[in-house]
């Protein structure tokens, strides 16, 4: 059986500047072909501006509200929405509440830093 609990993932800040906890990796937990983890943006803040060359992930608000840049679109986000972006997509996200914007982010295939391009240096 693969399982977590929440309390004993470390966080850790990524490529694009979010805090997150890496619920289920196949690096770490023996899973496979999905990474599933729970990024965190401190109100106010935007992720740097990035894209993933193979990784379609999945975006689910469980917590806050943003402004969610999406290749040339950017819309409102909040709790209960769910946000497709395609591999190549240039995103990120601000943080527009005056709490934590909590996100689930599932990657196809599993997130790696190496899979992260920055389009603006931090």
């Amino acid at each position: 059986m693969i399982r977590t609990r929440y309390e004993s993932v470390r966080p850790y800040v990524t490529r694009d500047g979010s805090l997150v906890r890496e619920l289920l990796h196949p690096t770490q937990h023996g899973n496979v072909g999905q990474s599933l983890a729970e990024a965190e943006i401190a109100p106010g803040a935007t992720t740097h501006l990035h894209y993933h060359n193979q990784s379609e992930e999945l975006y689910h608000i469980v917590a806050g509200q943003g402004l969610m840049q999406l290749g040339a679109e950017q819309f409102s986000v909040a709790v209960g929405d769910t946000v497709c972006i395609p591999p190549g997509t240039h995103h990120c996200i601000t943080n527009t509440a005056a709490t934590p914007l909590r996100i689930l982010c599932c990657c196809a295939p599993p997130y790696t830093h190496d899979d992260s391009v920055l389009v603006q240096a931090p």
